[in-house]
């Protein structure tokens, strides 16, 4: 039983430094978009919307797909979500991206400072869950014991 105490804890933890790691990784993905000075107008190919039961509440998430040309003539193709919900496909958009990496790019307007924020906030929330877990499996260990 101790076992699969130690492989959930372990698990919960993995979770947390996975959402951490790819939080930063949009978050820098994005202001690289925003910094790179690229921008190109984009045709949105589809939106839809998805319901996500979190506690018995219904999330809705908004989803777009986007096609654009970059400068060089290359044709990308990209989801996003989160995106205004009165957005149809048909639409044209601003999206900007990064030479290096134009399938990352993002139709959202540029809020490097609201971004950054957002971003310590969760990072931080991440940081307190995990102290709490690692806390608890330190106490219920000896428990245990």
């Amino acid at each position: 039983m101790t076992g699969l105490f130690h492989i959930t804890m372990v698990a919960l933890l993995t979770c947390l430094v996975w959402g951490s790691v790819a939080l930063v990784r949009r978050t820098r993905q994005r202001r690289e978009a925003w910094e790179s000075g690229l921008s190109a107008q984009a045709r949105v190919v589809r939106a839809w919307t998805t319901v996500q039961m979190v506690n018995n509440v219904a999330r809705r998430v908004q989803w777009h797909e986007y096609d654009y040309t970059t400068r060089d003539g290359r044709a990308v193709r990209f989801k996003e979500t989160q995106g205004p919900r009165d957005r149809v496909a048909g639409d044209t958009v601003l999206v900007y991206y990064s030479a290096q990496q134009p399938e990352k790019a993002t139709a959202s307007a540029p809020q490097p400072g609201k971004d950054t924020t957002v971003m310590v906030v969760w990072l931080l929330i991440m940081a307190a869950c995990a102290i709490f877990l690692l806390y608890e499996w330190v106490n219920l260990s000896t428990a245990l014991s």
